[in-house]
């Protein structure tokens, strides 16, 4: 496999370990914006992603403005999973969009998504960036709740987005991302500009939780050589996210394993090397 464009830009050895370990959906509830703006401090966490619908994003966003140095992106959010607990866009909830239920919230996942209008996807995915910079916040970069930008006719306008607000987009060459998008367009994309991670690994949240730290130590383990993003959820447990989350016990576990000294260590003595998406951007100059 030919090295990573990115990681020789930064320096890095072919056969150098590189990760970006993230914290998807903060903000979501109350519970994810002291979890990840805890462990971002804690060094382990090196980036997060907002999710600017949502009603707690405005108390993420305050907490950014006093650790400015958290590498915080814009979750671009198009779903809204929960049964009880709901968003909606921050632009049209008219039904012609193809973005909103019959409740006028966003759908609950990417399958319901039928043919939504790119046009309005795209209005709506800019007003999500446009809010998180007018709170103040230096975005980082964009990814998308649920990768409801892989639905067919929306990864262009997501990675157009990119382009026109000078941000980086998560794009990987997961297999199934291979298969959705085609090799030959995701080497475009690179060609362009576009950082690609080789690798895309995930703390689950559909499994029990115990040997949590374990499994973490297993992921570090077995990263092979190359650029991995590795998606976490962490939360405190709280009756809140109680509450509104099936998988509250997976996000408290992440929050509790990614605070943990002994992960720290694991992965220190293991050679992976971890950065944040500043440094994806300087790598991309």
């Amino acid at each position: 496999m030919k090295q990573n464009p990115v990681l020789r830009k930064l320096g890095f050895s072919p056969s150098d370990r590189v990760a970006v370990i993230h914290a998807d959906d903060v903000g979501m509830c109350h519970a994810t914006v002291p979890a990840f703006f805890e462990l971002s401090a804690g060094g382990l966490i090196s980036s997060g992603s907002v999710m600017t619908p949502c009603p707690w994003f405005a108390e993420a966003a305050a907490w950014w403005r006093r650790a400015p140095e958290a590498d915080l992106g814009v979750h671009l959010t198009l779903t809204s999973e929960w049964e009880n607990y709901r968003w909606h866009p921050l632009t049209s909830c008219d039904g012609t969009s193809g973005m909103v239920d019959v409740d006028g919230c966003l759908h609950r996942s990417d399958e319901s998504l039928k043919r939504p209008d790119p046009s309005a996807v795209r209005t709506e995915m800019r007003a999500q960036v446009e809010r998180a910079r007018a709170f103040g916040i230096e975005v980082t970069h964009l990814d998308c709740h649920m990768f409801a930008m892989l639905k067919d006719g929306l990864t262009d306008e997501y990675v157009s987005l990119g382009f026109e607000l000078g941000l980086p987009v998560l794009m990987t060459r997961q297999p199934a991302w291979v298969q959705r998008l085609s090799p030959e367009r995701i080497d475009r994309w690179e060609e362009q500009g576009v950082p690609v991670f080789d690798h895309l690994r995930e703390m689950p949240l559909d499994r029990p939780t115990e040997g949590w730290l374990e499994a973490a130590y297993r992921i570090v383990d077995e990263l092979a050589a190359g650029l991995t993003y590795w998606i976490t959820h962490p939360a405190l447990d709280t009756p809140e996210l109680r509450a509104i989350a099936s998988d509250w016990r997976q996000r408290a576990a992440d929050y509790e394993t990614f605070g943990d000294a002994r992960l720290r260590r694991h992965i220190q003595q293991s050679g992976v090397h971890l950065i944040g998406w500043r440094k994806i951007a300087a790598g991309r100059a």
